[in-house]
Order: structure tokens, then C-alpha cells, then sequence
């Protein structure tokens, strides 16, 4: 089990290991004052590990209810936030007790950002069951829903009490769901850590998963102690995801949220080495791990609709948005980019 602390505006524990899931109840039990809690999970997520979750915090006195919502990124939206925040209301939840987010990033993005408006913040705790939610999305306090105007706008940083990670709950996904969680891996390798790429290029990172998701934790939580309110250095994380968005939004969500950043990344990078600001060893290696993981490299959408869903991005100010620019392997840079340039590099990337 590795056992990694993040020290932000809450400092907590995220917990990683096999078998952690049966540890939920004991592990509340002793940061909660109340005996509430509402499981917030989706209807995958729900019938494989709703009830194991459930029964945990019932040996530990808490009385339990669940919100189960439809599976996928369609579910993310305004509507579905209020669906929840009334289902609190009825659960006569109290800021005392306690919110359950189980499931991917969706489910903790959403039951997040529920926790943190309901009654102005209500203790919320991250169970993540998929790879882009261990190593990514359940750590470091940002929740947000979707608009039909673009992705992640509506949303709060606000910190969980804990984030378990049972990495057994990986076991149960369907394999093009572990390897988009792949993308966001490689992600924290090229813009922090050569040996996390040189790891994932000599080993199978599934059968390392408890190493590989504990290196990217802790990559992020250097991140966010620097940076907690994404003003600076935390947009760092954000490599490949401006186009990606914009890509996801554009295929209506029906392109998984990491197959979208490869896809970002890899176009920035085609574009920054043929440019002559990257050295080519930055998109062999990165073409090397999208090809070992099974992730796409391109799109077909054309470059005018990409751009134009990409000035809905929430990093824009103004007429420039930040990119982050590889510069060697394992370290990134952020430069501010008119959207001209954007456009530019777009198609030389393509």
C-alpha cells in the first residue's frame, strides 16, 4: 500500500493499495463527526462495488443512501448537479456528514462539486475505481460540470477529506477505459518525469499500476502545493487537454476524455518539433507510448471547428490562452499563445 500526502488549503491522504475499498468505513469514521452519508456513483459503477462501499460505513454506524445516476459524460451537466444537490436535501444531510464519490472522473467531478455547494460545503471523500480518476481527477480539488458551450465551466477547487484508491476496482474495466487513463499517465511523464516515461516504455504499466499511479499522485500534489488555484504552475497539468477539450466537445463526448488528450498532445507536439522548438526525441517517445497504449495520435475533425471550441476554454484570457510546450522529456514549459498561433500550430501539427 502507498500512502501519499497532499498539503493544500486541507491537507489529506490518498491511499493506495489493494483491497483498500473494505477500508472506507474505518477511515471515515475517523475524520467525520456525522453518521450521514450519501454514496454518489454511476450506473456501472453502482452495481459492482455500491453495495461493498455501502455495507463498510454501515459497520461503522453510519446510516447510507445512494444516488445512482446514468454512466457517461452526458450525465455531467447542470441538470444532473440539481438532481443531487435535492437528493441531499432529502437525505437531511448535514455538514457534519459525509458525500461518497465512487466511481470515474465523471462521478467524482460531479459529486464533488455537489459537496462543495451544498449547505457552501459538505466533507466529500473520493473512491476512484478508474485509472484517469486515480492518477488524476480525484486528487487536487477540482470539481466542475459541463455546459453545451464547453467543458468543465461550471465548477469549484475544493479539496476531498480523502481519496481511496483500490486498485483491484481496475480489474473490472473494460480495457479501452484503462488505456485512455494511459493518456493522462503519460501526460505526468513528459511534463515532469523522464523515469516515469522510461518506466512505462521498458514495463507494462498495468502490471505496475500501484507504482505508476502512486508516481503520478505524488507528481500532482507537488503541482498543487505550488499552485492550488490554477493561476500558474498548475496549468502545467494541463498539457494536450486545450485541443483535447475542444476535440471532446466537437465528438459530443463520444471520444473518451484520454483518447482526446493523446491527441492533443501529440498534435502539439508534431507541430512545436516541426517548428524547431522541441527536439524530435520529445514526439518519438510520445508516438512510442500512444502506439504501446493503443491511444490515437490524430483526428479528422477539421482544424476550423477545433479552434473554434477551443476559444470556449476556461484557461482563456482574453485573445490568448496558456500552452504547454514540451521542451526536453520530462519537463514542460507554459507560454501564453495568441489564438492565431494557436491556429497555426494547429495545422502544422495535424
Amino acid at each position: 500500500m502507498e500512502q501519499v500526502l497532499v498539503r493544500a488549503s486541507r491537507v489529506y491522504e490518498v491511499i493506495i493499495g489493494a483491497g483498500v475499498l473494505s477500508e472506507l468505513g474505518l477511515r471515515t469514521a475517523a475524520l467525520i463527526r456525522g453518521r450521514r452519508a450519501v454514496i454518489v456513483t454511476d450506473s456501472n459503477v453502482g452495481p459492482l462495488y455500491g453495495e461493498q462501499a455501502a455495507e463498510t460505513l454501515r459497520q461503522e454506524g453510519f446510516s447510507v443512501e445512494t444516488f445512482t445516476f446514468p454512466a457517461g459524460e452526458a450525465s455531467k451537466n447542470p441538470g444532473t448537479l440539481l438532481e443531487v444537490l435535492t437528493f441531499f436535501a432529502k437525505a437531511e444531510l448535514t455538514r457534519q456528514d459525509v458525500v461518497i464519490a465512487l466511481g470515474g472522473g465523471v462521478t467524482g467531478d460531479l459529486a464533488g462539486l455537489a459537496a462543495s455547494l451544498y449547505l457552501r460545503g459538505v466533507p466529500c471523500i473520493q473512491v476512484p475505481t478508474s485509472l484517469l480518476a486515480m492518477v488524476d481527477s480525484s486528487v487536487g480539488g477540482k470539481t466542475a460540470v459541463d455546459l453545451p458551450e464547453g467543458k468543465n465551466l461550471v465548477g469549484t477547487f475544493t479539496q476531498p477529506y480523502l481519496v481511496l484508491c483500490d486498485i483491484t476496482t481496475l480489474d473490472t474495466l473494460p480495457r479501452e477505459v484503462f488505456e485512455e487513463g494511459m493518456a493522462e499517465v503519460i501526460k505526468y511523464g513528459m511534463i515532469r518525469s523522464k523515469e516515469l516515461l522510461e518506466l512505462l516504455l521498458t514495463e507494462d504499466a498495468e502490471r505496475k499500476r500501484e507504482r505508476v499511479i502512486a508516481q503520478c499522485v505524488r507528481l500532482k500534489r507537488d503541482v498543487v502545493a505550488e499552485d492550488e488555484q490554477d493561476f500558474g504552475e498548475r496549468q502545467i497539468l494541463n498539457f494536450g487537454h486545450t485541443l483535447g477539450h475542444a476535440i471532446e466537445r466537437e465528438m459530443n463526448y463520444k471520444l473518451f476524455h484520454g483518447d482526446c488528450v493523446a491527441i492533443g498532445m501529440a498534435i502539439m507536439t508534431r507541430a512545436l518539433v516541426r517548428d524547431g522548438r522541441c527536439p524530435e526525441s520529445c514526439e518519438k517517445i510520445l508516438e512510442k507510448l500512444l502506439k504501446k497504449y493503443q491511444l490515437p495520435n490524430n483526428t479528422d475533425l477539421p482544424s476550423e471547428r477545433i479552434l473554434a471550441a477551443a476559444r470556449a476554454d476556461k484557461k482563456r484570457r482574453g485573445e490568448s490562452i496558456t500552452l504547454i510546450e514540451p521542451k526536453t522529456l520530462g519537463n514542460c514549459v507554459l507560454v501564453k499563445t495568441d489564438f492565431a498561433e494557436l491556429a497555426r500550430l494547429l495545422e502544422l501539427g495535424r
